[in-house]
């Protein structure tokens, strides 16, 4: 079934969640948050498979020179074909011109992203305070 991949699409709580959490992310773990989130950021890009969502990603921004990149996941059994690559190259596009695209990456995720031109800017050092703990 071939992925479609759109821009600002309507979502329903228990598709986030059940991404969320095949992906073992802990902000499953606050619904209500989580949905607010998504719903307030700047620009969301999902991946369907027919009416089954497999991927989402968001985008958090100043609208104008700046955005981050705060989540972007693919279910477990869709990663590896292409569907990340083409919901982050649907954000690119969209802030192509932008000044500064910033993204946190670790693990897997860094060849992955430095593949899409990200590279560790300069000499800064990734700092958070973070409630989570799938990290």
């Amino acid at each position: 079934m071939p992925i479609q991949i759109k821009l600002n699409d309507a979502l329903e709580q228990e598709e986030v969640l059940s991404l969320y959490t095949a992906n073992r992310w802990s902000a499953a773990e606050k619904p209500l948050q989580l949905m607010a989130a998504l719903q307030n950021s700047h620009t969301l890009v999902t991946a369907r498979a027919g009416n089954r969502l497999v991927g989402l990603g968001n985008a958090i921004s100043d609208g104008h020179l700046v955005v981050y990149y705060p989540h972007l996941l693919v279910h477990p059994d869709y990663q590896r074909l292409g569907v990340g690559k083409m919901m982050m190259q649907a954000m690119q596009a969209r802030y192509s011109s932008f000044h500064q695209q910033m993204l946190t990456a670790d693990g897997q995720a860094l060849d992955f992203y430095r593949a899409l031109g990200f590279e560790r800017a300069g000499k800064t050092e990734p700092m958070w305070i973070y409630a989570g703990t799938d990290h």
